[in-house]
C-alpha cells in the first residue's frame, strides 16, 4: 500500500473517530440523544452556517462519488457515501478516496 492511500485510510478512521468522540460525549452530557445533537445543530446562526455548509459539502461528494463509481465501475468505492451520511464528511471524503486510490484486479 502506497503511502498516500495509508494518509488516507489514516484520516478516514481519524474522521470517524475524533468529531464522534465530541458527538457522543455531548449526548451523554445533556441525556438528550440524536435528537439534542441534531437541535444542537442549529442553535445560533453559526452552527446552523456550519451544519449547511457540512450539508452541501457532503451532497457535492455524493455527486462525485456516484458520478465516477459509475465511469469508473469501482462499486467498493461507494461505501463512502454511508460513511459521508452515518459519519461525516471528515470520514467519508478520505474514505472515498482510499478506494478510489486501489489497484484494480
Amino acid at each position: 500500500m502506497s503511502a498516500l492511500r495509508m494518509v488516507y485510510l489514516a484520516l478516514a478512521v481519524w474522521g470517524a473517530i475524533h468529531p464522534m468522540y465530541y458527538f457522543v460525549t455531548y449526548m451523554r452530557e445533556t441525556g438528550t440523544g440524536l435528537s439534542g445533537l441534531i437541535d444542537a445543530w442549529y442553535v445560533n446562526a453559526s452552527t446552523t452556517g456550519l451544519t449547511w455548509d457540512l450539508t452541501i459539502a457532503a451532497i457535492a461528494l455524493t455527486v462525485w462519488i456516484i458520478a465516477e463509481t459509475v465511469v469508473r465501475k469501482n462499486w467498493l468505492a461507494l461505501w463512502g457515501i454511508p460513511a459521508t451520511w452515518c459519519i461525516g464528511v471528515s470520514c467519508g471524503l478520505p474514505l472515498y478516496l482510499f478506494l478510489r486510490t486501489r489497484i484494480p484486479k
